[in-house]
């Protein structure tokens, strides 16, 4: 999978090697039972490989939000071509379906100020989550 696929990634590419290569490895171990991490696991729309990607999310109204600072990345497209995900979130396993982008600067009305204040800049990934 690409990290630098999307040219609206805020992060030089230097960062997205480091982060693939060092951070996620750690992050995909003890993410799902951080407060602000999850691992999405989705399958290569191309090659139906299985991945787990490490993202921040937030939780609000039965749904997950990731703000898209590296773009709209592999991860992203598997989602949604697939139009669904398995979540490992807060200790537990999510069925995330109904995958969406909030484009930047649309508002986002329904999402948590957070999510809304950077969603002037980036886009916004936003699922609906139901335990499994």
């Amino acid at each position: 999978m690409t990290a630098h696929a999307d040219a609206s990634s805020i992060f030089p590419a230097w960062v997205d090697r480091l982060q693939l290569k060092y951070m996620n490895p750690v992050v995909r171990r003890v993410g799902p039972y951080l407060p602000t991490f999850a691992v999405i696991e989705h399958r290569g729309r191309k090659s139906g490989k299985q991945y787990s990607t490490p993202v921040n999310v937030l939780r609000f109204d039965g749904k997950l939000a990731v703000v898209l600072g590296h773009g709209i990345t592999d991860w992203v497209r598997n989602v949604r071509a697939a139009g669904e995900a398995r979540v490992r979130y807060s200790g537990r396993t999510w069925h995330a379906t109904n995958p969406r982008i909030i484009e930047r600067g649309t508002g986002g009305a329904e999402l948590p100020a957070i999510a809304r204040m950077m969603g002037k800049r980036f886009g916004v990934f936003v699922v609906d989550i139901e335990r499994s």
